[in-house]
Formats: structure tokens, sequence, C-alpha cells
């Protein structure tokens, strides 16, 4: 499908169910002028292809496809508006907003029924014939297993725009991912997998480009397989390609942000682009007998996967961009859209089947957004193994308990354990939850601290948009603050939730600034801030709270305990008949069926080994989360005694040993390892007696 060289020319081959003609439009070098106009004459079933001889890479081209357009029926046919091939490798030019866009007739009484006779070629991006070869130079991906992983979820842009390390020029690129000080940062950091916000090929929403903003965060695309322009030169893919290579030799991972659920062109007052012009029945789920869009995704419409033709351009794409460009993985938003059968949303669905038995896309990681906002959208834990999936649960149960809600220590406990209630079933792993504090859709962490009301007017919605419940707490004052105080209890907080993040049982993923306190002025939905909303301030940024991030990813990689394969469940272990999950309270004693619900419950102890259903192994730490005020803790007992390993209220103290009783402040989270070095309490002392 798409354009392929041959030996002779190019190949190209289209999709369309309903078509009754399909043309292939040439174009100059630079877009502007058509060269030539060529019909398809072939068509095997439903696909239209021809060779086109003495062509080669670099060839611009669109299509145009003939068919009826009666939009009630849901066909919108008009082969006055230029296509983009939906497997188009790449795309030449940005979109320039017309109305000649739109296959009906603006201000006509008829609306959406009208059909407008313009040529819409001037304002629509090319389509481009690329030669996908590489020297890969032996690239292998790193293959970061699950248990290990640390997820970094970074803008491309915004990420590396405001770097004064890396030269202007790159800064803002797919090339700066991977420049020196970016993956020194990484390694800093330990993370092991950078999530990149969409790069498949989008454009501006006609409304964000009146009111002077931009699709930033890029949901909404339109080119499957070509990679955004904008974040590229004279050949983005292949910076692209450059970047991750050099990201693989440093042993990190580069995760996609993908969009399968929907297009950019929006419901039935939307233009015609691509999809809608090719075949509007193929693509998308209709509604109204067909002259409307169901819309799960909140954007006007939705693609239908149970049409094998759009079934197979989302394998296609997930394929390209494993083989192709060597991305190690995906996360693919509002999942459930793709998941969504006629009778509603199936785990043993088509998209489900066909991505799990795919010998490609088997070996990458698979995470989903559990939701959207169509009928039964909510579907957090229903997914298949082996996807993970983003736990909202964890984001607003850990926010909670620090705000200091009541009742929470219940909640606490279950997302420090991997939310099995949620995910332990069908033999899934305990790392399917994606654990998070913040991404790139809500607060930053300095936000989270910050503010307790969102401040979105720059988006232009008069602050509708976003989310209104953030559980957030501006620890005593809204908004920025030079009060040592505040400033103080607010880096704890930050410290706070980030130890909690990176201490529970499940997969982490860090928003990138949020080691650093960037904060977006409380814009909680900065989705078209391409400027200084978004982009982190390096050199203003916070390099202990960074250090301290690096410490608790060293903590995690140090320990097994703390990144196990098997869910906990408290069953004794066959070597020494210990639990794995034993439960304190401040005074060593298990808590009793009235302390969980009791509302002032905030000191949790957790008791932590491997997983009585796995190997055995001595590893073992001692978990302490203090939400309330200072109080003197009783450790367990352990046969050398106890070593105070990380204190946030301490964050930069070295390990310590530590009495059986112990004074811990309010308002932390503790880490003790047996103290092996220590003898055992019971060992007599050179030349006693016996």
């Amino acid at each position: 499908m798409g354009a392929s060289l041959t030996q002779e020319g190019v190949n190209f081959a289209v999709f369309s169910a309903q078509a009754t003609g399909m043309e292939l439009c040439l174009y100059s070098e630079d877009g502007r002028r058509e060269l030539m106009r060529l019909p398809f004459r072939d068509r095997e079933g439903d696909v239209w292809h021809m060779e086109v001889a003495g062509i080669g890479a670099g060839q611009l081209y669109g299509l145009r496809a003939q068919g009826p357009y009666v939009p009630d029926q849901g066909l919108r046919f008009n082969a006055n508006k230029l296509l983009i091939d939906p497997y188009a490798r790449g795309l030449a030019g940005r979109l320039r907003w017309s109305d000649a866009l739109m296959g009906y007739k603006i201000g006509s009484p008829r609306g959406d029924m009208s059909f407008d006779t313009r040529d819409s070629a001037f304002a629509v991006p090319k389509s481009v014939v690329v030669d996908g070869h590489f020297d890969w130079k032996g690239d292998r991906p790193p293959a970061v297993p699950l248990a290990e992983t640390v997820i970094y979820e970074a803008h491309v842009k915004a990420l590396t725009k405001r770097h004064p390390e890396i030269a202007p020029a790159l800064r803002g690129t797919y090339a700066a991912l991977a420049e020196p000080a970016m993956i020194e940062h990484y390694r800093r950091l330990g993370v092991t997998t950078v999530e990149l916000l969409p790069i498949h090929a989008f454009f501006d929403d006609r409304f964000l480009v009146a009111k002077g903003l931009t699709n930033h965060w890029g949901y909404n695309t339109m080119g499957f397989f070509a990679p955004e322009p904008r974040y590229g030169g004279r050949d983005p893919l292949v910076e692209l390609k450059t970047a991750i290579r050099s990201l693989h030799r440093a042993g990190i991972e580069v995760i996609l942000d993908v969009v399968y659920n929907h297009s950019g062109e929006g419901d039935e007052w939307g233009p015609t682009l691509s999809f809608r012009g090719l075949d509007n029945q193929g693509y998308y789920r209709l509604a109204g007998g067909g002259r409307h869009y169901a819309n799960d995704a909140g954007t006007g419409n939705t693609f239908d996967l149970t049409q094998p033709a759009v079934l197979r351009l989302v394998m296609d794409s997930l394929r390209y961009w494993v083989e192709e460009v060597h991305v190690d993985g995906f996360r693919f938003d509002l999942a459930t859209v793709l998941g969504r059968e006629p009778q509603g949303f199936d785990p043993q669905g088509g998209f489900f089947d066909a991505l799990r038995q795919d010998p490609v896309l088997q070996r990458v990681k698979l995470i989903a957004e559990p939701w959207d906002i169509g009928p039964g959208g909510y579907q957090l834990g229903a997914y298949p193994a082996p996807f993970l999936e983003w736990n909202d649960k964890f984001r607003d149960g850990v926010r909670s308990f620090w705000r200091g809600d009541a009742g929470m220590a219940p909640e606490l406990a279950r997302r420090l354990l991997g939310s099995a209630e949620k995910f332990d079933h069908s033999r899934r792993a305990a790392t399917s939850s994606v654990n998070m504090i913040t991404a790139h859709d809500g607060f930053t962490l300095e936000d989270l601290v910050t503010y307790t009301v969102k401040r979105n007017l720059a988006n232009g919605e008069d602050n509708r948009d976003g989310h209104d419940d953030n559980h957030a707490d501006n620890m005593g004052v809204e908004g920025p603050s030079d009060d040592p105080a505040i400033r103080a209890a607010r880096d704890l907080r930050k410290r706070n939730l980030l130890a909690t993040l990176l201490l529970s049982q499940g997969t982490p993923m860090l928003l990138a600034g949020d080691e650093l306190g960037h904060s977006q002025g409380g814009n909680n939905n900065a989705y078209a801030q391409d400027n200084e909303t978004t982009r982190i301030d390096w050199a203003q940024g916070d390099k202990r709270l960074a250090g301290f991030v690096g410490r608790l990813t060293a903590l995690r990689r140090t320990h097994p305990v703390l990144r196990q394969k098997l869910f906990l469940h408290a069953r004794p272990r066959a070597s020494d008949g210990l639990p794995d999950v034993i439960w304190h309270r401040a005074d060593g004693l298990p808590p009793a069926p009235e302390d969980w619900h009791n509302p002032g419950f905030r000191c949790l102890g957790l008791e932590l080994r491997m997983a009585a259903e796995g190997p055995d192994a001595a590893d073992a730490l001692y978990i302490v989360i203090n939400g309330g005020p200072a109080t003197e803790l009783f450790l367990p007992e352990a046969p050398h005694g106890w070593l105070l390993d990380l204190d946030t209220t301490r964050p930069e103290a070295a390990p310590v040993p530590v009495a059986a009783r112990h004074d811990i402040a309010a308002q932390s989270v503790l880490v003790f390892r047996p103290d092996r070095a220590r003898p055992p309490k019971d060992a007599q002392p050179p030349g006693a007696a016996p």
C-alpha cells in the first residue's frame, strides 16, 4: 500500500471500496504545480494500483477519488479535493486553511449537503515518495525488561528547545533527543524508556490558527507513516532514525504515543483531506443514517477498526514503525476505541487478536490509555496481556493521600502493591499498571503543589477546558511563593510523591520536566501552548530534585522487591514461612480492621519481600509512608537490625544504621533495608563465655 519504489519507478496502491474512479496527481519539487494527472486503471478487489515509470524518491503526489456525493448515506466523494495518501511515508508543505478544503460550500443553506467545486490542491500538503534505506550499523533494540522499565514521557520540542548545552539549530528537533547532554540526563535520572508525544504527521486545527495558537501536543494525526516535519530539517525521517540509533546505543528505548482512534478531519463540518474523500464509509464509524460520525474520541470522528482496511492500516503502520524506524513500543491514545466492537468494548476483539498474534509486535511494549468518552468507555484493568495500562486510580489515589484526604490508607495500600484488584487476572504481570503522578494532560508536579485551581485562559476557552478536580494542594498559598516555609513544604511534597511513585509495584512513568521543577503557570491543558509555558527551563532547573529522582531509580534497580513480576498477596514463602507482604502501624503492630477504616490512619509501614509464588530471594525492604504528624516508629524484628536508606526529609543524607525505635518526621517517606554489615543481635561478642 502507498508508494513503493520499484526497479522501473514507483508503484502506487490505495484502498477505496466505494469510489468509481481514482487519479494520481504528480507535482513539481516545490509542490505548487501539477505536472500530470494519471487515472488508476488497475483494481484488485478494493485496492486501486498502478506503476509509474521514470519517477523515484522525492516525488510529490496526491490522490483524487471520484464517486457519489450523498452525505446522508455516508458518501462524500469530491474529486475537486486533493487527498493525502494514508500510507504516505512523508509529507511536504503545511496545511493552509481555506474554505476550499471543505467538500461542501460554507454558508450554503444546505450545509454539508451542498457540494463545493473549488480545487483544494494549493492548500494541501503533498505526499512524498520516500526511499527508506538507512544504515542502522547493527542497531538492536535495548529490550529493557518490563520489571526494569522506567518511562519518561516527553514532547520532542518542549524537552530540548531551551537546553543551553544543545546547539540552537538542533534544539526542539528529533536530533536533539539523542544529544550527549540529553543521554547523560536520562542516565542520571535512571530512565530506561523515552515515550514521545505524537510524532505522526499532524496539523494545526483551524480554530487554533484563528487564535494564533498551534496544536502543540499533536493529537490530530493525518499521516500514520510520516514523521511530523516540524521537528526535523531536510530529512525528518533520517534524523529520527539517527536519534533512535544513538539512543539504542545508550541503552535507551523509544516509545511512540499513537492516535489510531480518529483522524484530523473532524466531523461532517471538517475538511476533506484524505480518508473522508477516499472512502468515508470504509474508514469511519458513521451515525444518523451515515451523515454524522460516532464521536467516541471527542474529536468529531472515530475510525472503524472492524473494517478490514482500517485494521490493516493500523497494523501496517505499527509494523512500519517497528521494522523500519526501530521504535520499541507504543502508547495507544484512547485505546478503548480500538477495542470497541458492534456490541461494545471487547478485550478479545479483532484489533487485540491481530495485535497479539503478530510476530513483529509481540516483542515491543504495548501501553493502553484505557478509556474514551464512548459508551462503556472506562475500561481500566480490562485489557488483555501483554498490554500495560495507564492507571488513573494510582494518580488520583496517591495525590489524595498526600493532600490529606480522610480514609485514604486502604487506597494507598492498593496502589503500592500494583493495583492487583484491577490487574491481577488472566495471568497478567504485576508490571501491568503504568503508575504516574503526572502526565502531559494535567498539572505538572510543580503546579500540583502550587495551585488548586487551573489557569487555562491562554488556551482561549475562558478556562472551561481541562480537568477541574486535580486532587491538588497548594500547601497554603495559591500560586508561586517566596515564603521559605511554603517552598520547603512544596519541595518535600514533591519528593514524597516521587518516592511513592518509584517505590510502588508496577511500571513507573515520569513526566519530563517534573524532575527539574517545571511549571506551566497552572495550565493543566497546555495542548495549544507551543511556547515558554511548556518548554523546560534547563538553566533554572532544580538539579537537587533531579538528583533525588536518580537516587530513587537507583534504589529501585538495586532492590528486586520494588519491581516484581508477580503480584503480592501476603502469602507465606516456602523458604522462611514469612509473608511476602506485612503491613504495620507506626507502633509496629499489624493494622486491625478498624485501623484501615479509621479516617485518620496516616502512617503505614510495608515490610516487603519477593513474592511467595516466585523464586525465593533474600532481598527485603521496610517502607514507611507517613502522611501525618511526627511520630515514634517501631521497626520490625531483623536479625542484623536496619539501615535507613532514604528519608525524604533529608534527601541527600547517606544511609545510616538506626535503632529499633526511631523518631520520624511529619510528612515523610522512609526506606529501611537490613543492615547485613552488623552481626546478628544474638551473636556472642569475641571472647565471651559460652
